[in-house]
């Protein structure tokens, strides 16, 4: 039990470094950087995918065979992330900001960061409770989307009115909540019975939602055959990634 807590915990605490990505953007270009995020995005849908149906659904569908629960569940995780976009997380501001009063549109960010980034705890905390292999493969799943989400919310928080290293360190804080998660679950798990079997569907709604409902989307807005099979060339290696480390630990 031990080296579960030693592998979950060290898992989430390297994907909230991921927050301090922002700070290798400062010498790009926007226009550079578009061009890499792209890319970044379409790598992230594939692996998200990859580890929603390569490792959780069928890790979980072996445990306890495909029954409505699990379907239930499976709608559930997507429909928490909906609600978490849709109620919390805003992304739209055009009122005038300044550094010494950031827009509360940048605090509702943090905040709701703050949520999803303690979700995404839960969710490795409860895939290294199932196997230290699928743990694994759930972390860098979470880590390839946290880049290119981080880079976007260290963005949002400076368009917000934060200064770049306030942005810096109040996104890393936020990314912190993933400790939380983490801890959370596995302190959970030996009071709670069965807990997997819930959150390892709920993990695999919360990345089928995200792949197809935020990433996606966002590669459809490239348009031009080239960008488009690049992107599609993407999404397969990260669904790739995703394959081969099945085969490793298999």
């Amino acid at each position: 039990m031990s080296d579960i807590w030693l592998y979950a915990i060290g898992s989430v605490i390297l994907v909230s470094l991921a927050s301090l990505v922002g700070i290798f953007t400062l010498s790009l270009k926007d226009r550079a950087l578009g061009r890499i995020l792209i890319y970044m995005v379409s790598f992230s849908a594939g692996a998200m995918l990859g580890g929603a149906f390569l490792h959780l659904l069928p890790e979980v569908v072996a445990e306890v065979g495909f029954g409505i629960e699990i379907s239930l569940y499976v709608l559930l995780g997507i429909l928490s992330f909906f609600a978490i976009e849709k109620f919390i997380h805003w992304r739209h501001c055009h009122i005038p900001t300044s550094d010494k009063h950031p827009h509360p549109f940048a605090y509702m960010n943090l905040f709701g960061d703050g949520v999803h980034n303690f979700i995404d705890g839960l969710v490795i905390g409860a895939s290294y409770i199932v196997s230290i292999p699928l743990g694994v493969a759930t972390t860098l799943a979470v880590l390839f989307h946290e880049i290119p989400q981080e880079i976007g919310d260290f963005g949002v928080l400076v368009h917000g009115g934060f200064k770049k290293r306030r942005a810096l360190f109040m996104n890393f804080l936020t990314a912190l909540t993933a400790v939380i998660g983490a801890a959370a679950a596995l302190i959970l798990s030996a009071y709670i019975e069965g807990m997997t079997i819930f959150l390892v569907p709920f993990a695999a709604g919360n990345f089928l939602y995200i792949a197809t409902s935020d990433l996606i989307p966002e590669l459809k807005k490239e348009p031009g055959a080239k960008k488009s099979a690049g992107q599609l060339i993407f999404i397969i290696l990260g669904i790739g990634v995703m394959y081969l480390i099945l085969l490793v630990n298999g």
